[in-house]
């Protein structure tokens, strides 16, 4: 896998660099500033683009805004953002498009080597990989009349592991139930929710995010 790094924090720039690299993962660039990504990645698609969101010039959204430039020359390049706080808007932005390989993690996750790794290679591969502590914050921030509401508390837990990217399976695993009692809940979320009870995989994913950040 051929990654760009875009961070302009040096120390975490380099610890990035050295991390990817003792994982197998090609570094093809590593610049600290919105500019220099874009530039970079014009030359040289990459596989997946690691991009911190706040970056120079401004230190606003300038990164998110450079993602989302270089999803638009490169369509569906995997974009995973890092940021040290939850911004609703961003998420919304990464979905706008609704391709897939997005990622969106706080700073924090980066020490988490395993799953860190994990979260970029999903994305990598086209998946979604959501930081837990996005999911619960965007779902408390949901409006008392808004369909979100009419969920169950067994039903957020379900709706945040599928926002993080995973499977059935790994759902079930990780609440302690069988794989039917998830396909069950999953039905319940799409049907309170107006989504397709056809769409699967990322997809179902993706259509999910994109309700919350609607």
């Amino acid at each position: 896998m051929r990654v760009m790094i875009a961070e302009d924090n040096a120390l975490l720039r380099e610890g990035l660099v050295l991390l990817l690299s003792t994982a197998g993962i090609e570094v093809i660039a590593a610049v600290d500033n919105a500019d220099d990504f874009l530039t970079a990645v014009a030359a040289d698609r990459p596989d997946a683009v690691v991009v911190d969101v706040r970056l120079p010039p401004t230190f606003t959204d300038d990164g998110l805004r450079a993602a989302v430039s270089a999803r638009k020359l490169h369509p569906g390049l995997p974009v995973l953002v890092l940021s040290s706080w939850v911004e609703d808007s961003y998420a919304a932005e990464l979905l706008g498009d609704g391709m897939g390989g997005v990622g969106y993690l706080l700073k924090e996750r980066v020490g988490k080597v395993d799953r860190f790794l994990d979260s970029l290679r999903r994305v990598a591969a086209g998946g979604t990989a959501m930081d837990p502590e996005v999911i619960s914050q965007l779902l408390v921030r949901r409006k008392a009349d808004d369909p979100m509401a009419t969920l169950t508390a067994r039903e957020r837990e379900v709706l945040a592991l599928m926002a993080e990217g995973h499977n059935n399976a790994t759902i079930a695993e990780r609440l302690v139930v069988s794989e039917g009692a998830v396909h069950k809940h999953i039905r319940s979320i799409f049907a309170k929710l107006g989504l397709s009870a056809e769409d699967v995989g990322h997809r179902r994913v993706l259509a999910v995010l994109a309700y919350l950040n609607a």
